[in-house]
């Protein structure tokens, strides 16, 4: 066996990238970008109103007596207007700036008698309420680079300069084989000696928790021949496989054999962790497999603590689980040798482990926002103790 952080440094020394892609900005939402995108113009692109109000020339507001309102200019005319000495123009938000005038003030600030403009805003400066071309960002300037994360803030931001296509790194296809002939379906009627199969929906929502939808679901007998061929067929068309049950050492164990003789390069199986000791984790090519131990709650265990980190690696996003300390409110015993992650809840500075710690007991884990990791080769964790929480919620 080896330890946990052995296992997460082998994840993260195999898993590749997935090639870039081009992709219309409407679809690369949350996804990484794969190159720098630079401005093709000025943005604004002219100087353009930032208020509905009166644009006009601030050295004439000084000088004259009186502004006359001539014409009007609203967003998407666009015709040339060029003021003359002592007037101004009705203008609406986005509307260009007709030349000459550099302020705007906003209607609320003003009254009219006739046509004759009357400003009543003390605080008005010049330049006041304009939006100056290239205030957003300039021509040839850098506007995000690679690696930023595709927001929906920052999708609006490249849609706001014009960019309609852009190169990002792809969330990957995944595959999940769910093994075992007592599984049934959730609405079926079990027959003694069944259960309800609950580790591809678990899998399936957690996947939609880091925006991955494109997920296939898979089921199998304990049998090599049926398990090798639904492996086989996954391996051709997944970017990531996932297996559930099957990967110990029992007669119907057979996920260790299916995967070697589908050309699986094994890197390791078992660690020194509890739930979850069984993981195995290999590569066919540029695919990363995972055998997780059949247990619900150990399947989601080690999908936050080392699937994520290859999913990770593949999108080329930053972390999915952030890790923090947080305050044990009462005191654990364990056996050394072994890392433990426990079902915890954690508020402010706090975290309580919740009972129900069992592998095969989701209960808790339907309540936990966290997982505690508490270290190998420690066995007393003491009330008031900082420890590690891995945030999963």
């Amino acid at each position: 066996m080896i330890s946990v952080i052995e296992a997460k440094n082998i994840i993260k020394g195999k898993v590749q990238a997935l090639q870039p892609r081009k992709l219309a900005i409407e679809d690369a939402a949350f996804l990484t970008l794969a190159e720098n995108i630079v401005a093709f113009d000025d943005v604004p692109a002219f100087a353009q109103s930032a208020m509905d109000g009166y644009a006009f020339n601030f050295n004439d507001f000084l000088t004259e007596n009186t502004l006359l309102v001539e014409e009007e200019m609203a967003a998407g005319d666009n015709k040339n207007i060029v003021l003359k000495r002592g007037q101004a123009v009705r203008i609406f938000t986005g509307a260009v700036l007709p030349e000459n005038a550099d302020t705007v003030v906003m209607q609320e600030k003003i009254s009219l008698v006739k046509n004759a403009l009357i400003i009543k805003d003390e605080m008005l400066k010049c330049g006041s309420n304009v939006r100056l071309r290239g205030s957003e960002i300039k021509a040839d300037e850098i506007a995000m680079r690679s690696g930023a994360s595709l927001t929906p803030s920052a999708i609006g931001f490249l849609a706001s300069i014009g960019i309609d296509e852009i190169m990002a790194f792809p969330k990957p296809s995944v595959h999940i084989i769910v093994t075992g002939k007592e599984l049934k379906k959730p609405g079926e009627k079990l027959l003694h000696g069944q259960v309800y199969e609950a580790n591809s929906f678990s899998l399936q929502a957690a996947f939609h928790q880091v925006y991955i939808r494109n997920v296939h679901i898979h089921f199998a007998e304990d049998n090599l021949a049926i398990l090798q061929k639904e492996l086989a067929t996954a391996l051709q068309h997944a970017d990531l496989v996932i297996l559930t049950g099957g990967v110990s050492v029992g007669d119907y164990d057979f996920v260790l054999e299916a995967t070697r003789n589908c050309g699986v390069e094994q890197h390791f199986h078992k660690l020194k962790q509890k739930p979850g000791k069984p993981l195995f984790f290999g590569m066919k090519g540029q695919i990363p497999v995972f055998g997780l131990p059949g247990n619900p709650s150990s399947v989601l265990t080690c999908f936050y603590e080392y699937v994520l980190l290859a999913l990770e690696k593949m999108s080329q996003q930053k972390e999915f689980i952030r890790s923090t300390k947080k305050i044990l409110t009462n005191s654990i015993e364990k056996k050394a040798g072994l890392t433990h992650f426990l079902k915890g809840l954690y508020k402010d500075d706090k975290v309580a482990p919740l009972g129900a710690q069992e592998s095969y007991r989701l209960s808790s884990f339907a309540q936990a926002n966290c997982l505690i990791c508490l270290e190998e080769e420690k066995s007393v964790f003491e009330k008031g103790e900082l420890v590690e929480v891995h945030i999963i919620h």
